[in-house]
């Protein structure tokens, strides 16, 4: 199976990408152990190394739906992106390995991270997220266009609650429980130095709650509820701040839901979470 030059590197690769082919930031090699089932997920999760955690996430086959999907549209295309080598794997986490801030979403889009390797990155939500985390100082640069461009996160790490784009944007109930204990233990391995957790919509909220108590936070009952600027303290293996914020979507940024400020001022309030902490 030919691939198209990567737009960054000039390199050729399949879609979907095979671990170990020197696509930018893989994390993966060709002896990555695979997740193949939910309980091969759990056992593989069991890692104290997040380097392997990533790794392990960016080659997971545990969702037969998922699966088919994303190597689907990895193999079609978007017809303005036919020229280009598309991801089409799972997305790990990405940016700081102890960040001060932990932004959380909802899954890869399918012709967005699914392309790019990058969760948020090559689609309008993502333009929307990353300029407004130059602009507080929480990224290195205003844009995000593909993994190896540069883009870093300043204190801050990225993950999604589900791992791989789903069709129309809607993992199964069962999807999202086979892949929660991915971000779970990711979560884990960096709480010693998370101070805020940013909730991007409000399936971001849910599963935030989920993995914090799976990481042994104390998770009030009933479950606060979302919404922009909603703000939840939370006690466990450290002292964080739970913050809604509305998904940079086309929906939400288009109508007015969003604006850059209403944005800006969540990061912000991130920014200074840390700050007090420290």
């Amino acid at each position: 199976m030919s691939g198209r030059p990567h737009p960054l590197t000039g390199q050729s690769f399949p879609s979907p990408v095979p671990p170990g082919t020197g696509w930018p930031d893989d994390p993966a090699s060709p002896d990555t152990p695979v997740a193949r089932t939910g309980d091969d997920v759990r056992a593989l999760s069991r890692t104290d190394d997040l380097d392997e955690l990533d790794a392990r996430v960016s080659v997971c086959h545990a969702c037969p739906r998922l699966v088919a999907w994303r190597e689907e549209v990895a193999l079609t295309k978007r017809a303005s992106f036919a020229d280009q080598p598309y991801w089409g794997r799972p997305i790990a986490g990405w940016g700081s390995p102890s960040p001060g801030v932990l932004l959380v979403g909802l899954a890869p889009a399918a012709n967005g991270g699914n392309r790019t390797g990058r969760v948020f990155t090559g689609d309008s939500s993502g333009d929307w997220l990353f300029a407004s985390l130059h602009r507080v100082g929480l990224a290195a640069q205003a844009t995000s266009v593909h993994a190896g461009d540069g883009q870093a996160l300043v204190g801050a790490r990225m993950v999604a609650t589900v791992r791989c784009a789903p069709p129309a944007n809607k993992p199964t109930p069962a999807e999202r429980d086979t892949c929660a204990p991915w971000i779970a233990r990711e979560l884990q391995l960096v709480a010693p130095s998370v101070r805020a957790v940013v909730c991007l919509g409000a399936f971001g909220w849910a599963g935030a709650l989920t993995a914090l108590r799976e990481a042994g936070y104390a998770v009030p009952r009933p479950l606060p509820k979302f919404g922009h600027g909603a703000e939840v303290a939370l006690t466990g293996p450290g002292r964080l701040t739970l913050l809604g914020c509305y998904h940079p979507s086309q929906h939400n940024t288009f109508t007015g839901r969003l604006t850059p400020d209403m944005l800006d001022a969540v990061f912000l309030r991130a920014r200074e979470l840390v700050s007090v902490a420290d």
